[in-house]
């Protein structure tokens, strides 16, 4: 890259730094977090576990943005000064390893200018997700166990936590149903972009004439709340039942009727949870679901309403998918929404999702 050239990125990032500085309102939140870090110093803190843990993230998550922010303006100027330093003395070598930390800080730059713009009132919430196979049997069932290993490896990637809430074993193999907690700073805001049905074509492993197959998932997120959210529930409008609790490969067999299921009915919102033992603890964990359950269909009530206003048409059902995973007779994953593709399907199923979420979370603000 020739030196004008790099002049011209640096004049622009430098312009973008200013501007996220003044979104940020650096102050406040570097005040914000000092309260906070002051409250975790008073005596019985811990007192109350999970309000304790709501601060907690409220801190980490400022920190997070405050410290990322400090970083990029750092690298900034680390890059402005070999600059000057290639104008005084070129250096070929020197000049070729500027252009390539340019190009890691202009990614760094877009990325950053992503995460601020999940400004949405729960985009920093943990996620609840739900992979439902459809028609298929074993086939879609195991395209469901592949799309969990998919989710669970990118939220260890990002250093989110991932607890299995609800698992119900496939026949043969893979699931028939499965619900996560994603835990971690704006796992909501990014996970969004990932409600919609996934369609999958390859050779079939469980069809012995080796035939090419075609399934699909559902993939349902919505943010998860804390007990402070009003979310206005009436207690006759519930039917709970309790069953006993299964787990993948046996995991979690229990001689009690611990599960619990939650039936909604106005709404016929149905929500399950076995990660505890306890039976009052997994009815605590399936309240907190139907809340967000009950929030997310509002959203897509209101987004519904607003569609018919444009005169949009969109159909629901297992020929809506926002993504299509081909494995035969060649290799790509495309996302139907932004039309964002590639070629390593491979890197894709390990969880190489960002570039997929982040088309779909740009597509939306312009």
């Amino acid at each position: 890259m020739e030196l004008a050239d790099v002049r011209n990125v640096l004049d622009t990032t430098a312009k973008k730094l200013a501007d996220f500085r003044g979104s940020l309102d650096l102050e406040n939140k570097e005040a914000r977090i000092q309260e906070l870090d002051e409250m975790m110093l008073e005596p019985g803190f811990w007192d109350d576990q999970q309000g304790a843990q709501v601060i907690i993230n409220e801190g980490n998550g400022l920190k997070a943005i405050v410290n990322e922010y400090k970083d990029l303006v750092e690298t900034h100027e680390n890059l402005d000064m070999t600059l000057e330093l290639l104008r005084e003395e070129p250096d070929e070598e020197l000049q070729e390893e500027l252009g390539k930390e340019l190009a890691e800080f202009q990614q760094k730059i877009g990325d950053f200018e992503l995460q601020l713009l999940l400004s949405g009132p729960y985009d920093q919430n943990n996620a609840i997700l739900e992979l439902h196979p459809g028609a298929g049997g074993t086939e879609s069932q195991d395209w469901g166990s592949m799309l969990l290993r998919m989710y669970t490896r990118w939220a260890e990637k990002r250093g989110f936590k991932v607890e299995t809430v609800d698992y119900l074993p496939g026949d043969e193999a893979g699931i028939k149903s499965v619900t996560l907690s994603i835990k971690g700073h704006n796992a909501f805001g990014y996970l969004q972009a990932e409600k919609g049905v996934h369609r999958l074509v390859r050779i079939s492993p469980f069809d012995s004439s080796g035939r090419r197959h075609t399934s699909f998932v559902s993939c349902d997120v919505m943010p998860e709340f804390d007990d402070n959210i009003e979310i206005d529930i009436r207690t006759e409008d519930l039917k709970i039942d309790t069953y006993r609790a299964t787990g993948a490969g046996g995991q979690h067999i229990n001689t009690t009727d611990s599960a619990v299921r939650i039936t909604h009915i106005p709404t016929g919102t149905v929500v399950q949870c076995q990660a505890e033992r306890s039976q009052i603890k997994n009815r605590e964990k399936a309240m907190t679901m139907l809340k967000g359950k009950l929030y997310q269909l509002e959203l897509d009530k209101q987004q519904a309403q607003l569609d018919e206003i444009r005169g949009e048409q969109k159909e629901i059902g297992w020929g809506s998918q926002i993504r299509s995973y081909v494995f035969h007779p060649y290799s790509m994953v495309k996302d139907h929404r932004t039309n964002e593709e590639t070629g390593n399907v491979g890197a894709v199923m390990d969880g190489d999702l960002d570039p997929f979420i982040n088309a779909f979370l740009r597509s939306k603000i312009n």
